[in-house]
């Protein structure tokens, strides 16, 4: 897969070094770069991009401001000099953040985060429009709608899937592998022990996910996760 991408940032040094970066890198082609968020606003409308590498200290517009009216599936990495940014960075859904001067192996990392989430978002987008799965259960395969599916627990080596209609299948599979199949953030790992389908959560109570009986934990680990989505689809 390539990437098409662009580069914001004022500074020319800045700027040249990520060029040569992404010139030495074989899945990333290079389609503009910019001296402010303003400049690239105008360009990206006719040609936009999958990914920007980001400066964020920047005259006129920021580019946590910037970042704020992209269209959600333009990706950033956030190319700065000061470390206070992180948490506005990472509220913005950034992939990731590097801090100046960058080197090339911190930027091929972060290059490869960016190529990993391309092409996970890429088979979850293909399996989105079939909305169904089948898994093995008890030496037969059995097929369970998408939609039918309220969460999943995972039990070392099996998983159980529980459904609306209250059946539950049992499964030898690993949560990273279900992860990896299911649309985010439709669906959204709240605990390493628990994957959510999140339109069908009834309420939260204590940061916990509430079906019926059931409370689904959220752990420290995806709680960041859970908020904005939470955050996204509150009326306050």
């Amino acid at each position: 897969m390539t990437i098409n991408c662009a580069i914001i940032d004022d500074e020319p040094l800045a700027a040249g070094l990520l060029k040569s970066y992404v010139e030495k890198t074989p899945f990333l082609q290079l389609i503009g770069a910019y001296g402010s968020a303003l400049e690239a606003m105008k360009e990206l409308r006719e040609h936009p991009a999958q990914l920007l590498f980001l400066d964020i200290q920047m005259p006129e517009l920021s580019g946590i401001e910037f970042a704020k009216i992209l269209p959600s599936e333009t990706k950033i990495i956030f190319t700065t000099a000061f470390q206070q940014y992180a948490i506005e960075g990472y509220k913005v859904s950034a992939i990731d953040y590097l801090l100046k001067p960058i080197s090339y192996n911190d930027f091929v990392k972060a290059a490869n985060k960016a190529l990993d989430w391309f092409n996970i978002n890429q088979k979850q987008q293909a399996y989105a429009k079939d909305r169904f799965m089948f898994v093995k259960s008890d030496y037969k395969l059995i097929h369970v709608a998408l939609d039918d599916i309220l969460y999943i627990e995972g039990l070392k080596d099996y998983v159980r899937i529980y459904l609306a209609d209250g059946q539950k299948i049992m499964s030898l599979m690993n949560m990273k592998k279900l992860e990896d199949y299911l649309p985010r953030p439709e669906f959204l790992r709240t605990h390493r022990s628990y994957i959510v389908h999140m339109t069908k959560a009834q309420s939260i109570d204590r940061f916990r996910i509430v079906f019926g009986q059931e409370y689904i934990p959220i752990s420290d680990s995806y709680k960041d996760d859970v908020q904005q989505y939470f955050d996204i689809h509150t009326l306050t």
